[in-house]
């Protein structure tokens, strides 16, 4: 079963979500990890491929929308609304309203969400979804 962290952030700002997700992200491949970032909508994956560009001066994190076709480079970062191919299920940092397909497969699954409504609302669906499958869950209020 995978390890699951909720990141509960105190904002009402989607732009200040993807911005903590951008910092997660880059920890994570820091420190060698084979990230997949799932998102509603391709509109949304994009927003983020952009920011990962320009959130913090100096940094750099290798990433790429994912389109159904895998990337020439293993430790790229995929952002998209589609399921992840296998081996980008390890770290898997969800930002869509849904759970990952095969999420049992996964190594660690970092959510995050934030003060809003809807937002909040489909975290605790899942939440209670894993919690019901018999996996512990760490919360981190940000």
């Amino acid at each position: 079963m995978p390890e699951i962290s909720f990141y509960v952030l105190a904002t009402t700002s989607e732009q200040e979500r993807s911005l903590y997700a951008c910092r997660l992200i880059e920890k994570a491949y820091r420190n060698g990890h084979i990230c997949y970032v799932l998102t509603d909508t391709d509109e949304q994956a994009q927003a983020l491929d952009d920011l990962l560009w320009t959130f913090r001066a100096g940094s750099f994190v290798p990433h790429q929308r994912y389109d159904g076709s895998l990337p020439g480079l293993e430790r790229v970062i995929l952002i998209s609304p589609l399921d992840p191919p296998e081996v980008w299920r390890k770290t898997l940092v969800n930002l869509s309203s849904r759970m990952p397909a095969d999420y049992e497969r996964a190594e660690r699954i970092l959510e995050i969400v934030y003060d809003n409504e809807e937002v909040r609302g489909a975290g605790r669906h899942r939440y209670r979804q894993y919690r019901q499958a018999g996996i512990e869950i760490t919360t981190h209020t940000i």
